[in-house]
């Protein structure tokens, strides 16, 4: 009985949250910024984590020369068909984002922000200009994350895992009362340290229509969660996306973990996409193709377990049937031998490769 009755709490607070944030209608409730009733029909826009080699590059290459900053980066995603962007506002000058929206606006793009939440009360002025500054550009939604590392990584025990707990929802409540003001949207992207249900109840508990999800296709795999039981618990609250798919193979303390080209991991992403649209006709779709060496996950660790309480066998089961029976063909991909140039070449590589593949597969124009 005790189980059925979370259910129903959490349903009834799932939709309680639904009704606040009008999701459905979210482009209405962005008056400095005209946005199309649906963007179906948007190609699918990159998140400068998909460039995170030639992203501030000193490489001296001709063929790929390096994005210096926001506007370099846009021209660039424009002229590869991608419909928008998702990047880093923090350090704008008010001539700098009016020069973002000019050209934002001349291309026809559209642009979100990547922020880092107020680490404390002295810390809400930093926050409340970057606000400002990404809102002048146009800016629709603000992606923030609680934690840059891993859960699984940054944490030696449980008392340290319930301070960063602690500290992450004071940090939102700082964020709240700004985002609020400005009436610009607040994302929190599931980034290796929130489980589904975890996030969902977090952005619950803060009770804003102005707070909600980045939705990471793919990161929670790394916490033995297996995407689309992420994606249906996180959907109904998804402000933005991180588009990705994911490649898995055995490794002797559990799996290796990869993003790779979309369609040939284990991500479906057709169904991924219906659902976050079903919640929110107005939600984006970012591409986070991050070109780089095989994370490691190492379930079969007794450190691994230290955060994660009354962990089931049964999961890490379930986990390792998928990794078992879903095993990437060919071997994932790697960087670590590769030259500076051929780094370069690799990561465009992959990021025109996933773009093709929506344009024809997921969001057709």
């Amino acid at each position: 009985m005790e189980s059925n009755r979370n259910t129903k709490d959490f349903s009834s607070g799932r939709r309680e949250f639904l009704k606040k944030s009008g999701l459905v209608t979210a482009a209405m409730s962005l008056p400095f910024l005209v946005l199309p009733e649906s963007l179906k029909g948007v190609p699918m826009g990159v998140v400068v984590h998909s460039y995170g080699i030639r992203y501030g590059s000193k490489v001296e290459s001709t063929k790929y020369p390096g994005f210096q900053n926001a506007l370099d980066f846009m021209r660039h995603c424009h002229s590869i068909g991608a419909g928008g962007i998702q990047t880093l506002v923090s350090g704008w000058a008010e001539d700098f984002a009016r020069k973002v929206r000019d050209e934002r606006e001349n291309l026809g793009m559209y642009l979100e922000g990547s922020i880092g939440l107020p680490k404390n009360e002295v810390d809400i002025s930093r926050f409340d200009k970057e606000v400002l500054s990404a809102k002048e550009a146009g800016v629709s939604v603000l992606r923030t994350v609680c934690l840059s590392g891993r859960r699984y990584e940054n944490f030696n025990s449980p008392k340290e895992w319930n301070e960063f707990k602690i500290n992450a929802t004071k940090a939102l409540q700082l964020a709240e009362p700004t985002v609020r003001k400005h009436r610009v949207k607040l994302a929190v992207e599931n980034h290796k340290d929130w489980k589904a249900a975890e996030l969902a109840q977090l952005i619950q508990s803060l009770g804003s229509e102005w707070i909600g999800v980045t939705l990471d296709f793919g990161n929670n795999v790394s916490l033995l969660e297996e995407p689309m039981e992420v994606i249906r618990t996180l959907a109904p609250f998804a402000f933005s996306t991180h588009v990705k798919d994911m490649g898995v193979k055995a490794y002797s303390d559990g799996f290796l973990l990869s993003e790779v080209p979309l369609g040939s991991g284990i991500v479906d992403l057709k169904e991924a996409v219906t659902l976050c649209q079903k919640y929110n006709s107005a939600v984006t779709f970012s591409l986070e193709m991050i070109t780089r060496d095989p994370l490691q996950i190492p379930c079969l660790e007794e450190r691994y377990w230290t955060t994660f309480e009354n962990p089931s066998a049964q999961d890490l089961a379930k986990i390792l049937r998928l990794v078992r029976d879903n095993s990437y063909s060919g071997s994932l991909p790697e960087v670590k031998n590769l030259s500076a140039e051929e780094k370069l070449a690799f990561e465009e590589e992959n990021v025109v490769k996933c773009l093709a593949y929506s344009k024809s597969q997921l969001l057709q124009i």
